[in-house]
């Protein structure tokens, strides 16, 4: 068997050992599993059937990984992205007033154009072409805007009175509780715990049973709950019109360049890129997130897209793409463990959401703060995102900018063509939504 694997994936070429690569999976795994319990609770907020999402969760992880790693060879493990699930649920049903049904049509568009796209390697020629500034501020502010929902949901923020927002009520149970979490969480973190976030979910439910504000699991070992209420459920009746091009156009603006983010970020943490900066078989590895995306949809879930916790699993010396089919195999052995996950409160998920963001917003120091015509429009991605409520609007604010202060200064060179069709296209996308 350990022949298979050699030959297969190469282990040798990538000075790695089976023993390796199976470490590596696990940890990946413990570090993720936490989107088993997040993406359930935030689609349910848009209406979604909450033990339905939680097996289309580790199905369509478990389809989108083993891709990865079958046809990749890459150590990255894939499933409903973060901050795609907040713009599904928060910007586009609750914030638009439109059926989940309708944003999961909108999903399914927007893997098969990836699809077609990847084919005619559109996806590649868009990842070489961005802007590093804005590929690491898109992360920063997708990790700021992950954090705010997670201080809203445990009551640390609240909306305020005569002010937008305004400090929420510390001493009650859900907070304080949330607290622990948090900084139980990153003590794990600094002990090098592996699955850390997971772990600090499970003390902080505990600690939520202690106090008698959560019940004991009914359960350990269930039977998942069917995909029925969500499997193929599509509204293609406004699939021509105006609002679906707009959900669609954001969907396919915020997977591809969370992605984009997410790949090249770990890729180099492992020194997987090449000596031009650019990933090998990023093809091959954005075709699994557009499968994914297209699986995912169809079985009732936001968008699927490789997942920055993937670097701990890199951390851990994994290396090929053996790692993914292990952390896959484990989403998949989850869906009989539904009633332990089922029981974790939604503040436990707020605790998990912070660190996450504090995760993601590191980054930012790879921004060029000296130089004012990369800052402002980075800045402008990062801060617009929370402030907007919108992963997509960040986006737009940071590209136009981008495009327009290089132009103003001079410095026209320096902007891709297809950076400026993309500027021009976001602009296209505010006249259109302004005309709605």
């Amino acid at each position: 068997m350990s022949t298979f694997f050699e030959n297969f994936f190469k282990l040798k070429e990538h000075k790695t050992t089976v023993r390796t690569e199976v470490l590596a999976g696990i940890t990946t795994f413990m570090t993720m599993a936490y989107i088993l319990v997040v993406n359930p609770t935030i689609l349910s907020e848009a209406g979604m059937d909450k033990g339905a999402v939680f097996t289309t969760t580790a199905i369509a992880s478990f389809i989108g990984t083993v891709i990865m790693g079958l046809l990749a060879n890459y150590p990255f493990a894939l499933a409903p992205g973060m901050g795609l699930n907040a713009y599904f649920t928060y910007t586009i049903v609750i914030g638009k007033g439109y059926s989940w049904q309708f944003a999961l049509t909108a999903v399914l568009l927007e893997g098969i154009i990836f699809l077609i796209l990847t084919f005619t390697k559109v996806r590649e020629m868009i990842v070489n072409a961005m802007p590093y500034s804005l590929k690491q501020a898109v992360s920063a502010g997708i990790g700021i805007f992950i954090a705010f929902l997670g201080l809203y949901q445990a009551g640390l923020v609240k909306q305020g009175k005569g002010i937008p927002l305004d400090l929420g009520t510390i001493t009650s149970a859900t907070s304080l509780i949330t607290i622990f979490g948090i900084l139980f969480t990153i003590l794990l973190i600094v002990k090098k715990v592996p699955g850390a976030i997971l772990f600090g979910m499970l003390a902080t439910t505990a600690v939520s049973i202690i106090c008698g504000v959560s019940e004991l699991p009914k359960a350990i070992i269930g039977k998942p709950s069917s995909i029925a209420p969500i499997f193929m459920k599509f509204d293609f009746s406004k699939i021509l019109s105006t609002e679906m091009f707009i959900a669609l156009f954001a969907f396919l603006f915020v997977d591809l360049f969370d992605t984009v983010g997410t790949l090249v970020g770990v890729a180099s943490k492992a020194d997987m890129l090449d000596k031009d900066g650019n990933l090998p078989r990023a093809r091959q590895a954005l075709f699994a997130d557009a499968i994914g995306t297209t699986a995912g949809a169809m079985l009732g879930t936001s968008t699927v897209t490789t997942f920055v916790e993937s670097a701990a699993g890199v951390a851990e010396g994994g290396r090929t793409g053996l790692t993914s089919i292990v952390t896959a195999l484990l989403f998949l052995l989850a869906l009989i463990f539904q009633p332990i996950f089922a029981v974790i409160p939604t503040y436990a998920t707020s605790s998990a959401l912070i660190v996450v963001g504090l995760f993601m917003i590191t980054g930012i120091k790879k921004i060029d703060f000296d130089d004012y015509t990369e800052a402002l429009p980075a800045f402008l991605t990062i801060i617009m995102m929370p402030l907007s409520y919108s992963i997509a609007n960040g986006i737009v604010f940071g590209i136009v900018s981008y495009t327009v202060l290089k132009l103003v200064s001079g410095r026209g060179k320096e902007v891709s063509p297809v950076v400026y069709i993309l500027a021009l296209l976001f602009i296209l996308k505010f006249v259109a939504e302004a005309f709605m």
